[in-house]
Parts: structure tokens; sequence; C-alpha cells
């Protein structure tokens, strides 16, 4: 398995300042990340150090550059999962592969997808999951739906085959966005890929059913959200990261409640600004830089 010091999830504005910070300090820095919002056309004009406007895209290609001229590896490749091994490493699932590391800089950005489902909170605890690794025990022999479109939403059905056999995706009236490898690993588990939209959810005493946009009904007693890309809160809840609503809590160092995981940008909440952004991925690295040398200063990597 591939090992590096520190593996930066999200490749924007904090990311790419805690990949400069992380590889010019000489350690072995991976960013994982495709375009970020920021990555667009449109202007910016209030970015210290540019009398002139400049575009998302050309500032995000210029911290990029800068990252990779320090030695960083930044990668546009999806992560599906962190996991923390017996040997108190972290695991990072990715859709090409797995990589482990000693510390782990959270820069994801905040995810405002939610599924569409109209009473989706009052089942959340009683039917309702954002984490398959915590919750899946709880759904062992159930009928269960995952809610998701895209390979984020397949790792987690077949992560659920572990618990049982019973599995439905519903796209959300999506067309799926999965690879073909996922696809036929889904058909192989006898896992259906439905493009249907869950629009209310039912049951008296915990979920029993799910309500589809044309009235049809989906028994179910379990419903796991898994919408778009695996985020900052999605990571949170399999790692039993403290949360403040679907933000990151992490102190002054940006340091999180688990050890070697750090939180910097939008994940954090806050004043949403680039400028903050890039502050926050300097102290996250500066802090995860520490932790290295402490916790593994005889870590090889490669």
């Amino acid at each position: 398995m591939e090992t590096k010091h520190i593996t930066i999830i999200g490749a924007g504005p904090a990311g790419l300042s805690a990949a400069i910070y992380a590889a010019r300090a000489g350690l072995s820095t991976l960013v994982l990340g495709c375009a970020p919002k920021i990555a667009g056309d449109y202007d910016i004009d209030n970015y210290f150090g540019f009398p002139e406007t400049i575009t998302g895209k050309e500032l995000v290609e210029r911290g990029r550059a800068q990252a990779e001229r320090f030695g960083a590896d930044i990668r546009c490749d999806r992560v599906l999962g962190i996991h923390l091994d017996e040997e108190m490493r972290y695991t990072v699932k990715t859709e090409s592969g797995e990589v482990k590391t000693c510390a782990v800089i959270l820069a994801t950005g905040v995810s405002r997808v939610r599924p569409g489902v109209e009473n989706l909170g009052d089942y959340e605890g009683k039917g309702v999951s954002y984490c398959v690794s915590c919750d899946g025990f709880f759904v062992r022999g159930k009928k269960v739906v995952v809610v998701g479109e895209g390979i984020f939403a397949a790792n987690q059905a077949l992560e659920l085959t572990n618990y049982t056999s019973d599995i439905t995706i519903i796209t959300q009236g999506k067309k799926p966005e999965m690879s073909e490898n996922f696809l036929k690993q889904l058909a192989d588990a006898s896992i259906p890929v439905l493009e249907k939209k869950a629009v209310r959810l039912e049951g008296e005493n915990g979920l029993e059913r799910v309500v589809l946009d044309n009235d049809e009904t989906i028994d179910a007693e379990g419903l796991f959200v898994a919408i778009g890309e695996a985020s900052s809160s999605d990571f949170a809840y399999s790692l039993g990261i403290e949360r403040n609503g679907v933000f990151l809590v992490a102190d002054e160092k940006k340091a999180t409640n688990i050890p070697g995981v750090f939180a910097a940008g939008d994940c954090r909440g806050g004043f949403l600004q680039i400028s903050v952004a890039v502050g926050e991925g300097a102290v996250a690295a500066k802090s995860a830089i520490s932790y290295v040398k402490k916790e593994c200063p005889n870590m090889k990597t490669g």
C-alpha cells in the first residue's frame, strides 16, 4: 500500500495552501481532490496582492503549480472513506486505491447538498443515517435504501453487504454517475440502482417505508444518505470528529478532537473567504507537520 506523511483531502485554497507548507517542510504530501468550486471563470478582486482582477480558475492553478514545485503530489481522485487502522495510522480509500498516512487534513469545503426528502430530519437516528461504518450494525438482515447517484453511494451500498443483502440505491431521479467497475460490483451483489426520487419517509416507531414521487413505496428499515461525493461531514461521522451542524469543530491550531486529523477552510464554517481558507491551510499544515514529526518520525513513505 502506498504511504504518505500527510494526506490532504480537498484541492481548493485551504488544501493547496496546506500542501505548500507541508511539502516545503520536506514531508511526503498527497492532495486528493478534483476541480474545486472556486476554480471557475468568475472574477475575484478582493484577494490580497492582486491589484488586477483574477479568476478563480487562475488563482487555483497558481496555487497548484506552487505546491507541485515543492514536491506535493496532487491527484484528481475521489475519496470514498477514511479509517483508523490497528497501527493508529489512517487508511484513505479512494476510487483508485488506498493510501496509508500519518496525518489527515480535511479541506473539503462544505456540502450543502440535501436529498430533498421532506421529513428526513424526523427519522434521523430512527432509521436515517449518514455513515455505514457507524450504523451498519443496526440494519443487520434488514431492508435498506441508499440515496445517492455517484461512486460514494455505490461504495456505501457495497459496504452495507457486510450487514445485509437487501439493498437498493435510489438516485433521486438523477442518471447514475458510477464507473463500469462499480456498476458491475453492484450487479454482482444484486443491488438495483433505481433512477427514482424519494420524497417522504413513513413509519410509526422508526423508518418503515420510503415513498417515491410516483406514490410507489419501498419497504425499508434503514436509509443511508450518500449524495454526490463524500464530504467533511461524512468523514466526521466515520471518524468521530466533533461537528457543529454541517461544520467541523477544530481548535486554534486547526486540530480536531481526533488525533492526527486537522481541518481548514470552509468545512470549519465562519467567514467563508479565500483569504481565510489560505491562512487556515497554513496553520493546519504547521500542526500536521509537528504531529508527524512527533508520532511518525521513522515512517517510510512511497
